[in-house]
Order: C-alpha cells, then structure tokens, then sequence
C-alpha cells in the first residue's frame, strides 16, 4: 500500500511539474506579441488647452488624472511591458481616447464640447473617473473634493461660454 501512495505523490508531482512548465512556456511566448505603445501624431492647435481656457490649477489635475488615458500623450508605465498588462492597458487607453480625446478636442462640434464637459462633471463627481483600476497604481491621480469641485466649476464655465443650442 504504501508503495501505491509512493507512485500516486511522485505522478501528482511530475504532473505539477508539467503544468508548471506550460504555464511558464504559455507566459514567456505571450510576452512576443506585444500590443503598439505608440502615441499618435497630435495637431497642436486641436489641443483642449488652445481650444478653451485652462486654468494652470485645471491643467494640473487633467495632466495628473486624465490625460494619460484621455490623450494622445500617454506616458506607458514599465509594467505595460508585462503581457498580458500591456494588452489591458493598451485596450484601456484605446477605449478612453475614442470616448474622450483632450488632444483633438479641437475636433469636436458645439454640441459634442458641451456634452463632454458635463461628462467630465458628471464622472467626476460620482467617483466613476479616474478608474479604480488606475488609482490602484496611480495613487497621485486620485481627486480629492476640491479638485472635483475646480473641475465641475471649470466645465460649468466654459459651458456657459459656448452658444446655445436653438
């Protein structure tokens, strides 16, 4: 009996030993397809800040919460290296520039403007932006009451510049 148990504990341990090794060989394969990192070529003239006024304290928090993944500056962390993290992060910035882009918002119609800005508002104020997945690293993005509230006074501003819609 005990001879049995032998051969089963040394079958159950060369089976992990293989699982091991193809989770291994699956990992290091993954790490050779990599997603584009890259960052589109940006007219600077369609930048939100030559667009609308931006205050500096404004600027400030879009650059250190926003922008990295509602722009065509972002700056790739060393860990979007990593697959399948650089798969998500590059899905995820993808995804936020098609919903917002401050680097073509000079793109955007009247009406379009208008509704971002209340979005930005809107998002901010009901803790739905910056994501948590961001936060989770990105500590120094997280907003505090008062970044909200210059956000929400700021979009409330330049909505009251633009001409209304009749």
């Amino acid at each position: 009996m005990l001879g049995f148990q032998f051969i089963i504990i040394e079958r159950v341990k060369l089976g992990l030993r293989i699982l091991f090794g193809l989770i291994f060989l699956i990992f290091a394969i993954i790490q050779l397809i990599r997603p584009s990192f890259t960052n589109p070529q940006t007219d600077a003239s369609l930048k939100l800040e030559n667009q609308i006024s931006v205050p500096s304290e404004v600027n400030s928090i879009l650059e250190r919460s926003c922008k990295d993944c509602h722009s065509n500056e972002t700056v790739y962390p060393w860990y979007s290296n990593i697959q399948p993290v650089g798969w998500y992060l590059a899905n995820h910035v993808e995804e936020g520039r098609h919903e917002l882009n401050f680097s073509e918002w000079g793109t955007y119609s009247q009406k379009k403007r208008k509704h971002k800005l209340e979005e930005i508002c809107e998002q901010v104020k009901i803790g739905e932006m910056p994501l948590r997945s961001y936060l989770l690293i990105h500590r120094e993005a997280v907003l505090s009451e008062e970044d909200k509230r210059i956000l929400c006074d700021w979009t409330d501003n330049e909505i009251s510049k633009l001409p209304s819609e009749e």
